[in-house]
Protein backbone atom coordinates (compact mmCIF):
# COMPACT_ATOMS: atom_id res chain seq x y z
CA UNK A 1 0.00 0.00 0.00
CA UNK A 2 1.23 3.16 -0.72
CA UNK A 3 0.57 5.93 1.55
CA UNK A 4 0.71 9.61 0.85
CA UNK A 5 -0.21 12.82 3.07
CA UNK A 6 0.08 15.46 0.53
CA UNK A 7 -2.32 16.24 -2.47
CA UNK A 8 0.08 17.28 -4.61
CA UNK A 9 1.90 14.15 -4.25
CA UNK A 10 -0.79 11.92 -5.39
CA UNK A 11 -0.41 9.95 -8.64
CA UNK A 12 -2.71 10.33 -12.06
CA UNK A 13 -4.58 7.19 -11.68
CA UNK A 14 -6.97 5.48 -14.51
CA UNK A 15 -9.84 4.10 -12.45
CA UNK A 16 -9.70 4.84 -9.06
CA UNK A 17 -12.69 2.94 -6.06
CA UNK A 18 -12.86 5.32 -3.68
CA UNK A 19 -13.65 5.58 0.07
CA UNK A 20 -13.18 8.04 2.54
CA UNK A 21 -13.61 8.28 6.49
CA UNK A 22 -11.56 8.40 9.62
CA UNK A 23 -11.70 4.76 10.02
CA UNK A 24 -10.71 5.02 13.58
CA UNK A 25 -10.18 1.25 15.16
CA UNK A 26 -10.82 -0.02 11.42
CA UNK A 27 -13.89 -2.33 12.65
CA UNK A 28 -15.88 -4.34 10.94
CA UNK A 29 -18.77 -1.78 10.56
CA UNK A 30 -15.42 -0.73 8.06
CA UNK A 31 -14.49 -3.64 6.74
CA UNK A 32 -17.66 -3.85 5.23
CA UNK A 33 -16.89 -1.12 3.17
CA UNK A 34 -13.63 -2.02 2.89
CA UNK A 35 -14.17 -5.16 1.21
CA UNK A 36 -17.06 -3.88 -1.26
CA UNK A 37 -13.93 -1.56 -2.59
CA UNK A 38 -11.80 -4.33 -2.95
CA UNK A 39 -14.72 -6.58 -4.55
CA UNK A 40 -15.12 -3.61 -7.47
CA UNK A 41 -11.76 -2.77 -7.84
CA UNK A 42 -11.31 -6.65 -8.79
CA UNK A 43 -13.91 -6.24 -10.79
CA UNK A 44 -13.03 -3.24 -12.66
CA UNK A 45 -8.99 -3.63 -12.66
CA UNK A 46 -8.85 -0.74 -10.87
CA UNK A 47 -6.72 1.17 -7.92
CA UNK A 48 -8.38 1.06 -4.46
CA UNK A 49 -8.18 4.22 -2.51
CA UNK A 50 -8.93 5.12 1.24
CA UNK A 51 -9.17 8.87 1.95
CA UNK A 52 -8.62 9.40 5.98
CA UNK A 53 -7.68 12.48 8.09
CA UNK A 54 -5.24 13.28 10.68
CA UNK A 55 -5.57 14.16 13.06
CA UNK A 56 -8.93 13.29 14.20
CA UNK A 57 -11.30 16.20 13.43
CA UNK A 58 -13.02 16.73 16.59
CA UNK A 59 -9.72 17.16 18.27
CA UNK A 60 -9.35 20.41 15.77
CA UNK A 61 -13.48 21.35 15.82
CA UNK A 62 -13.86 20.26 19.53
CA UNK A 63 -10.32 20.98 21.01
CA UNK A 64 -12.08 21.63 24.24
CA UNK A 65 -12.67 17.64 23.55
CA UNK A 66 -9.05 16.98 24.02
CA UNK A 67 -10.21 13.94 26.35
CA UNK A 68 -11.06 12.23 23.06
CA UNK A 69 -9.29 8.33 23.38
CA UNK A 70 -8.80 6.92 19.48
CA UNK A 71 -8.71 3.27 18.95
CA UNK A 72 -5.88 3.35 16.61
CA UNK A 73 -2.66 6.16 16.91
CA UNK A 74 -2.25 7.13 12.79
CA UNK A 75 0.63 4.40 12.44
CA UNK A 76 -1.72 1.29 13.06
CA UNK A 77 -4.61 2.55 11.14
CA UNK A 78 -1.75 2.84 7.92
CA UNK A 79 -1.40 -0.85 9.36
CA UNK A 80 -5.00 -1.78 9.97
CA UNK A 81 -5.63 -0.89 5.85
CA UNK A 82 -2.69 -2.32 4.50
CA UNK A 83 -3.34 -5.62 5.58
CA UNK A 84 -6.70 -5.16 3.77
CA UNK A 85 -4.30 -5.02 0.33
CA UNK A 86 -5.85 -1.20 -0.17
CA UNK A 87 -3.40 -0.19 -3.20
CA UNK A 88 -3.61 3.70 -1.77
CA UNK A 89 -4.22 5.87 1.54
CA UNK A 90 -4.26 9.47 1.21
CA UNK A 91 -4.15 10.66 4.84
CA UNK A 92 -5.41 14.34 4.58
CA UNK A 93 -4.19 17.04 7.18
CA UNK A 94 -7.14 17.74 8.63
CA UNK A 95 -7.34 21.84 9.54
CA UNK A 96 -9.71 24.27 10.41
CA UNK A 97 -8.91 25.46 7.20
CA UNK A 98 -10.05 22.07 4.90
CA UNK A 99 -13.30 21.42 7.08
CA UNK A 100 -14.21 24.90 5.69
CA UNK A 101 -14.70 23.10 2.02
CA UNK A 102 -18.09 22.90 0.95
CA UNK A 103 -19.45 19.63 -0.59
CA UNK A 104 -19.28 21.23 -4.14
CA UNK A 105 -15.63 22.35 -3.24
CA UNK A 106 -14.18 18.73 -1.69
CA UNK A 107 -15.95 16.82 -4.59
CA UNK A 108 -14.15 19.02 -6.73
CA UNK A 109 -10.84 19.65 -5.28
CA UNK A 110 -10.26 16.12 -3.59
CA UNK A 111 -12.28 13.35 -5.71
CA UNK A 112 -12.02 15.06 -8.84
CA UNK A 113 -9.29 16.89 -9.85
CA UNK A 114 -7.04 15.09 -7.46
CA UNK A 115 -7.96 11.47 -7.29
CA UNK A 116 -9.74 11.35 -10.51
CA UNK A 117 -12.57 9.33 -8.79
CA UNK A 118 -14.21 6.72 -11.27
CA UNK A 119 -16.21 4.96 -8.02
CA UNK A 120 -16.97 6.40 -4.75
CA UNK A 121 -17.78 3.86 -1.84
CA UNK A 122 -19.44 5.12 1.22
CA UNK A 123 -21.24 4.17 4.51
CA UNK A 124 -25.34 4.92 4.77
CA UNK A 125 -24.51 7.62 7.15
CA UNK A 126 -21.57 9.03 5.61
CA UNK A 127 -21.19 12.73 5.68
CA UNK A 128 -18.41 15.27 4.04
CA UNK A 129 -18.06 18.96 3.47
CA UNK A 130 -18.37 22.00 5.81
CA UNK A 131 -20.60 20.67 8.72
CA UNK A 132 -21.09 17.68 7.10
CA UNK A 133 -23.80 18.86 4.63
CA UNK A 134 -22.64 16.63 1.75
CA UNK A 135 -24.88 13.52 1.75
CA UNK A 136 -25.30 10.86 -0.19
CA UNK A 137 -28.12 12.18 -2.02
CA UNK A 138 -26.32 15.20 -3.05
CA UNK A 139 -23.55 12.95 -4.39
CA UNK A 140 -26.20 10.57 -6.56
CA UNK A 141 -27.64 13.86 -7.70
CA UNK A 142 -23.99 15.80 -8.60
CA UNK A 143 -21.98 12.68 -9.54
CA UNK A 144 -22.84 11.81 -13.50
CA UNK A 145 -21.91 15.40 -14.34
CA UNK A 146 -18.71 14.83 -12.34
CA UNK A 147 -17.76 11.49 -13.89
CA UNK A 148 -17.61 8.85 -11.63
CA UNK A 149 -20.55 6.68 -10.09
CA UNK A 150 -21.23 6.16 -6.15
CA UNK A 151 -22.54 3.66 -4.23
CA UNK A 152 -24.06 3.61 -0.60
CA UNK A 153 -23.25 0.16 1.32
CA UNK A 154 -26.85 -0.44 2.57
CA UNK A 155 -27.82 0.23 6.39
CA UNK A 156 -28.56 -3.10 7.05
CA UNK A 157 -25.35 -4.58 5.90
CA UNK A 158 -23.61 -2.31 8.37
CA UNK A 159 -25.95 -2.47 11.02
CA UNK A 160 -26.36 -6.01 11.19
CA UNK A 161 -23.10 -6.38 13.03
CA UNK A 162 -24.22 -3.88 15.81
CA UNK A 163 -20.84 -1.64 15.44
CA UNK A 164 -19.70 1.71 15.96
CA UNK A 165 -16.10 3.00 17.18
CA UNK A 166 -18.03 4.79 19.89
CA UNK A 167 -19.40 1.21 21.17
CA UNK A 168 -15.91 0.31 21.23
CA UNK A 169 -14.46 2.93 23.20
CA UNK A 170 -17.47 2.82 25.37
CA UNK A 171 -16.53 -1.50 25.81
CA UNK A 172 -12.85 -0.73 26.31
CA UNK A 173 -13.44 1.64 29.07
CA UNK A 174 -15.57 -0.72 31.02
CA UNK A 175 -13.24 -3.69 30.53
CA UNK A 176 -15.37 -5.32 28.29
CA UNK A 177 -12.21 -6.31 26.24
CA UNK A 178 -14.50 -9.84 24.43
CA UNK A 179 -16.99 -7.55 23.10
CA UNK A 180 -14.37 -4.87 21.86
CA UNK A 181 -12.80 -7.81 20.23
CA UNK A 182 -15.62 -8.74 18.52
CA UNK A 183 -16.53 -5.80 17.21
CA UNK A 184 -12.69 -5.27 16.08
CA UNK A 185 -12.50 -8.48 14.51
CA UNK A 186 -9.45 -8.76 16.20
CA UNK A 187 -7.45 -8.25 19.34
CA UNK A 188 -7.15 -4.86 20.49
CA UNK A 189 -3.64 -3.57 20.88
CA UNK A 190 -1.65 -0.76 22.87
CA UNK A 191 2.15 -0.22 21.63
CA UNK A 192 4.95 1.42 23.75
CA UNK A 193 8.05 1.92 24.06
CA UNK A 194 9.39 -0.41 27.49
CA UNK A 195 10.98 1.92 30.14
CA UNK A 196 12.49 1.54 33.73
CA UNK A 197 10.01 1.32 36.37
CA UNK A 198 10.15 0.41 40.47
CA UNK A 199 11.32 -3.12 39.98
CA UNK A 200 9.17 -4.09 42.44
CA UNK A 201 7.88 -7.13 40.10
CA UNK A 202 11.17 -8.77 39.93
CA UNK A 203 10.88 -8.95 44.35
CA UNK A 204 7.94 -10.47 43.89
CA UNK A 205 9.09 -13.07 41.59
CA UNK A 206 7.01 -11.45 38.30
CA UNK A 207 9.21 -9.00 36.55
CA UNK A 208 7.29 -7.17 34.60
CA UNK A 209 8.46 -4.66 31.77
CA UNK A 210 6.48 -1.30 32.20
CA UNK A 211 5.29 0.21 28.87
CA UNK A 212 5.25 3.98 28.39
CA UNK A 213 2.24 5.25 25.70
CA UNK A 214 3.79 8.38 24.06
CA UNK A 215 -0.15 8.84 22.27
CA UNK A 216 -1.82 11.30 24.39
CA UNK A 217 -4.89 10.24 22.50
CA UNK A 218 -4.52 6.56 22.31
CA UNK A 219 -7.47 4.46 24.40
CA UNK A 220 -6.06 2.55 27.86
CA UNK A 221 -8.47 -0.07 28.56
CA UNK A 222 -10.34 -0.08 32.26
CA UNK A 223 -7.46 -0.59 35.04
CA UNK A 224 -7.16 -4.10 35.73
CA UNK A 225 -5.70 -7.14 35.03
CA UNK A 226 -5.56 -8.83 31.83
CA UNK A 227 -4.37 -11.81 29.83
CA UNK A 228 -2.64 -10.60 26.93
CA UNK A 229 -0.57 -11.73 23.98
CA UNK A 230 3.22 -9.82 23.50
CA UNK A 231 5.02 -8.85 20.53
CA UNK A 232 8.30 -8.36 20.46
CA UNK A 233 9.75 -7.50 16.92
CA UNK A 234 8.32 -10.61 15.32
CA UNK A 235 8.28 -12.61 18.32
CA UNK A 236 4.45 -13.15 19.99
CA UNK A 237 4.45 -14.45 23.86
CA UNK A 238 1.67 -15.01 26.23
CA UNK A 239 2.24 -12.61 29.57
CA UNK A 240 -0.12 -11.24 32.44
CA UNK A 241 -0.86 -7.13 32.38
CA UNK A 242 -1.61 -4.76 35.21
CA UNK A 243 -3.10 -1.53 34.31
CA UNK A 244 -3.24 0.63 37.49
CA UNK A 245 -1.99 2.66 40.47
CA UNK A 246 -0.27 -0.83 42.32
CA UNK A 247 -2.10 0.21 46.04
CA UNK A 248 -0.52 -2.67 47.39
CA UNK A 249 2.39 -1.54 47.47
CA UNK A 250 1.71 2.50 48.04
CA UNK A 251 1.97 3.30 44.20
CA UNK A 252 -0.60 6.56 43.13
CA UNK A 253 0.22 6.70 39.34
CA UNK A 254 -0.97 4.74 36.88
CA UNK A 255 1.67 2.03 35.08
CA UNK A 256 1.02 -0.49 32.47
CA UNK A 257 2.92 -3.05 33.63
CA UNK A 258 3.48 -6.45 31.34
CA UNK A 259 5.12 -9.91 33.03
CA UNK A 260 5.91 -11.73 29.92
CA UNK A 261 5.81 -15.77 30.27
CA UNK A 262 8.98 -17.46 29.51
CA UNK A 263 10.75 -14.26 28.83
CA UNK A 264 14.10 -12.82 30.58
CA UNK A 265 15.94 -10.32 28.37
CA UNK A 266 16.29 -7.00 28.36
CA UNK A 267 13.80 -4.53 26.77
CA UNK A 268 14.80 -1.68 28.27
CA UNK A 269 14.00 1.30 24.82
CA UNK A 270 12.35 -0.90 22.73
CA UNK A 271 8.62 -1.05 21.01
CA UNK A 272 6.38 -3.76 22.02
CA UNK A 273 3.28 -4.26 21.53
CA UNK A 274 0.00 -5.75 23.63
CA UNK A 275 -2.61 -7.86 22.44
CA UNK A 276 -5.71 -7.73 24.84
CA UNK A 277 -6.77 -11.32 24.88
CA UNK A 278 -9.13 -11.41 28.16
CA UNK A 279 -9.90 -9.11 31.18
CA UNK A 280 -9.01 -11.71 34.57
CA UNK A 281 -10.13 -9.28 37.41
CA UNK A 282 -10.01 -5.70 39.26
CA UNK A 283 -7.08 -4.34 40.96
CA UNK A 284 -7.41 -4.60 43.96
CA UNK A 285 -5.58 -3.07 47.24
CA UNK A 286 -4.49 -6.24 49.12
CA UNK A 287 -3.50 -7.01 53.22
CA UNK A 288 -0.33 -7.19 52.50
CA UNK A 289 2.19 -8.44 50.10
CA UNK A 290 1.72 -11.86 50.48
CA UNK A 291 -1.80 -12.25 49.55
CA UNK A 292 -0.77 -9.97 46.65
CA UNK A 293 1.55 -12.64 45.67
CA UNK A 294 -0.68 -15.45 45.84
CA UNK A 295 -3.67 -13.71 43.99
CA UNK A 296 -0.17 -13.66 40.83
CA UNK A 297 0.00 -16.93 41.21
CA UNK A 298 -3.79 -17.64 40.52
CA UNK A 299 -3.64 -14.85 37.96
CA UNK A 300 -1.05 -16.15 36.12
CA UNK A 301 -2.31 -20.07 35.74
CA UNK A 302 -6.16 -18.66 34.90
CA UNK A 303 -4.25 -16.72 32.23
CA UNK A 304 -2.25 -19.56 30.93
CA UNK A 305 -5.26 -21.11 30.69
CA UNK A 306 -6.87 -18.69 28.29
CA UNK A 307 -4.46 -18.82 26.47
CA UNK A 308 -3.81 -22.17 25.38
CA UNK A 309 -7.71 -22.54 25.20
CA UNK A 310 -8.41 -19.90 23.22
CA UNK A 311 -5.42 -19.60 20.71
Amino acid sequence: MQVIRSLSEFPALSQAVVTSGTFDGVHKGHQKILQRLIQITQQTNGQSVVITYWPHPRLVLHPETQNLHLLSTIEERIEQLAAFGMDYLLIIPFTREFANLDSEQFITQILVNTIHTKKLVIGYDHRFGRNRMGSFEYLRQHAPELGFEVEEIPRQDIDHVAVSSTKIRTALEQGEIQIANAYLGRYYSLRGTVVKGKQLGRTLGYPTANLDVSDQHKLIPKQGIYTVQVKIQEQVLGGMLSIGTNPTVGGIHQTIEVNIFNFEADLYGQEITLLFVDRIRDEENFGSVEELVLQLHRDKEFALQILNTRL
